[in-house]
């Protein structure tokens, strides 16, 4: 049935011209031609296909074939295959390119990662043959091309271990290979229209062959920045010394290489800020053009893997390398955790290249050099990641070690003012205290760590947040840091020298920070031992019931706890105020016996 209806529309329409087919009969040719192929009719739809009458008809409504041969071809069916195949191959050559463009990308579209795949691998060489076929204004339909093809690899799975990388089992590397041949024939006609551009010709042609160049040249820019992104950023790239081939490290090379290709120098894109970036003519804003993330992931590659490194001049200073990524950084520190995880390699890398002790106070002036440490504090403290919470503190740490001594000032006040976690702030005071002790040894004498100069920063450790009613669990870290911070110094510094100031603050300290603190400790023993003793009488009565003890660990309830659970938290709390007030109680007796002298 759906073969004669398919004879019988071509023969109607080979006594017509092309221009008077109907909308009838492009719809009986699309049905009817879909059904013979669905069916296993393909040799008698290749023989009309290919008899020389039928050539115009062919021409004009031969793309719609496109949908049941592509599935046959994907599905790889041995019966119809070949003729399919014939079929397919002659389309190509015959019908129109801007129709078959068309009908390639929508067959692109699939939503299984193993069609998703095939598709690519199937249709990628004869949509970059099509597009061949479109001679020098197909900048446009080259960018569709592409922009569809990198959609189609953002839905793929991203391998995670290296053995899935290998194995490809998710077939993201077999589809960037397929995008680098793509591509790669489009590149070369961009590199030698670049090579023409100072060829004598006239002021029409000029224009219009820049107006060509500057089209194809935007849209390998959209391609190189999309797949910066995606899918570049978002997998992990093997160390070339450990795997022998990596088609993902192979993809991002040559999205490196392609944007030397066009013009586009590595060395600018890393280094200058958006916001100072040379506005450049062509079809694409600022922010469009050269994406935030995709400059942060071109830097990751750079820095981190090494890719590119030969264009880079050697004569840039480290310093200047770590204030143009710390942009890259903080983007990278604020996204998803695969993103953080190259936030801190990159980070860590620039930093590596920099001298201990060298970086100036100035660069705090700069807003990343103060919003990267702020995300760090979140990666170290809320990342569910545990090798990432580490690998934060190691580079917070690293951070720390590069400041001059003035700069490591400054950055412990804005922390101490800023960081709003007891564990960070707890570190930071234990960084304070090693600055001390350095400073306090023989000639390593400094006006940052001791005097007049450190007294404003001891003001800020030796504080209550909300005074006697402070809440000391969610602030132990802190609190006990301070502690043993202020015992140190009653040790260490003489009275009689006093270099750190700290017998001259010692009565403020007390008023604000001593006395408010015991009454606080007085306070949250004398809540826990009541709410103890209740608790140990619910147990020896067997009542089974669910937790009303208003313990609190930060600003949250501890969840619902069988009754020894319960005693033994609030043990565990009441020993915390125990060693709290022993040392209290320790910086006291040394107060007073150093006073008596």
């Amino acid at each position: 049935m759906a073969l004669d209806q398919f004879s019988d529309v071509v023969q109607r329409c080979q006594a017509l011209p092309p221009d008077s087919y109907t909308t009838e009969d492009h719809d009986i040719f699309l049905t009817a031609g879909r059904s013979c192929i669905e069916e296993g009719n393909g040799a008698q739809v290749l023989s009309i296909v290919l008899d020389d009458t039928n050539q115009d008809m062919v021409r004009c409504m031969g793309w719609n074939l496109l949908p049941p041969l592509v599935q046959v071809l994907l599905k790889k069916e041995d019966k119809n295959l070949s003729h399919c195949v014939a079929i397919f191959n002659h389309l190509l050559e015959t019908c129109s390119p801007k129709e078959l463009l068309i009908g390639l990308l929508e067959q692109l579209e699939q939503e299984e990662p193993v069609l998703i795949a095939e598709s690519l691998h199937l249709l990628l060489k004869p949509l970059q043959k099509v597009l061949l076929h479109l001679g020098s204004r197909k900048a446009s339909s080259l960018g569709m091309a592409l922009s569809s093809a990198l959609e189609q690899v953002s839905k793929l799975p991203v391998p995670r271990t290296k053995e899935q990388e290998e194995d490809d089992i998710f077939l993201l590397g077999r589809c960037c290979s397929d995008l680098t041949a793509f591509v790669k024939p489009f590149v070369q006609e961009a590199k030698r229209e670049l090579c023409m551009g100072d060829c004598k010709l006239s002021e029409s042609l000029k224009t219009s062959a820049k107006l060509d160049q500057e089209e194809l040249r935007t849209e390998l820019l959209k391609f190189c920045m999309s797949a910066l992104s995606r899918p570049l950023l978002e997998v992990q790239l093997d160390d070339p010394d450990t795997a022998a081939s990596s088609p993902l490290r192979d993809f991002a090379q040559e999205i490196l290489n392609i944007l030397n290709t066009i013009g586009e120098s590595t060395p600018s894109l890393v280094y200058q800020p958006l916001s100072k970036r040379k506005k450049a003519a062509g079809f694409l804003e600022e922010e469009v053009r050269y994406p935030e993330e995709s400059l942060a992931s071109l830097a990751h590659l750079v820095f981190v893997h090494h890719l590119a490194a030969d264009t880079f001049p050697c004569v840039f200073n480290p310093v200047f390398c770590l204030r143009c990524n710390m942009d890259h950084v903080s983007l990278l520190l604020s996204s998803e955790e695969f993103r953080i995880e190259k936030g801190l390699e990159l980070y860590e890398k620039s930093l590596m290249r920099v001298e201990h002790n060298s970086l100036p106070s100035e660069l705090l002036e700069i807003k990343t050099f103060l919003t990267v440490p702020q995300n760090l504090t979140k990666v170290m403290t809320i990342c569910p990641r545990h090798d990432l919470r580490c690998k934060g503190l190691k580079v917070f740490q690293l951070s720390i070690d590069k400041f001059n001594l003035e700069a490591k000032y400054n950055f412990f006040r804005f922390m101490l003012k800023m960081s709003n976690h007891s564990g960070v702030e707890g570190y930071i005071i234990k960084s304070i205290r090693s600055q001390i002790d350095v400073a306090l040894r023989p000639g390593n004498s400094n006006i940052w760590f001791e005097g007049f100069r450190l007294l404003p920063l001891l003001r800020l450790v030796f504080t209550l947040p909300d005074g006697p009613e402070t809440d000391l669990l969610q602030y132990l870290d802190r609190l006990m840091e301070a502690l043993n911070l202020l015992r140190y110094l009653v040790i260490r510094d003489k009275m009689a020298e006093n270099k750190t100031g700290i017998w001259t603050e010692l009565c403020k300290i007390e008023d604000v920070f001593m006395k408010p603190l015991r009454v606080g400790i007085n306070m949250s023993r004398a809540h826990y031992e009541r709410e103890l003793s209740t608790a140990t009488e619910k147990s020896k009565k067997n009542v089974k019931e669910t937790s009303v003890i208003s313990v609190s660990v930060g600003d949250e309830k501890l969840p619902n706890m069988t009754s020894e659970s319960q005693i033994q938290a609030l043990h565990s709390a009441l020993h915390t105020f125990d060693m709290m007030e022993s040392v209290l109680v320790r910086i006291e007796e040394l107060t007073e016996v150093k006073s008596t002298f």
